[in-house]
């Protein structure tokens, strides 16, 4: 009977450490998708710059003012569609399809989408 309940209590603890690796593992991505575009972590609106290209932001001083960016930690690794940009000032951000995610300043809520279609369409929501 001990060496059955000892067994039982042994799967359980595996399956548990089984499903934790699940939420926290590398699958986790950088950001989730809401109606059909790509939101930050605090649940705000991410946009693509036209003007970017592939793997380099051209939006810097004002402009990430206004558009801040993705900020990626210095240790971050490129995971499916995600890359790892180095922006201007040394610092990290994260790009999906090679295109560097910012958030716009004027988006006061989550759902806000109040930046599609800035600066004559330059600025467009992120769709995964």
């Amino acid at each position: 009977m001990k060496l059955l309940s000892a067994t039982i209590l042994a799967a359980a603890v595996l399956a548990g450490c089984g499903s934790m690796s699940s939420m926290t593992g590398a699958s986790d991505t950088p950001t989730k998708t809401v109606d059909g575009v790509l939101i930050g972590p605090n649940g705000m609106t991410l946009y693509t710059f036209a003007r970017d290209t592939e793997g380099k932001s051209a939006c810097n001083g004002q402009c990430a003012t206004n558009w801040p960016p993705l900020m990626a930690p210095d240790a971050a690794k490129a995971m499916g569609g995600y890359t790892v940009v180095t922006r201007d000032d040394g610092k990290k951000q994260w790009a999906y399809k090679g295109s560097p995610l910012y958030y716009w300043a004027k988006d006061a809520k989550a759902g806000d989408r109040t930046g599609d279609g800035m600066l004559n369409g330059a600025w467009k929501l992120a769709r995964p």
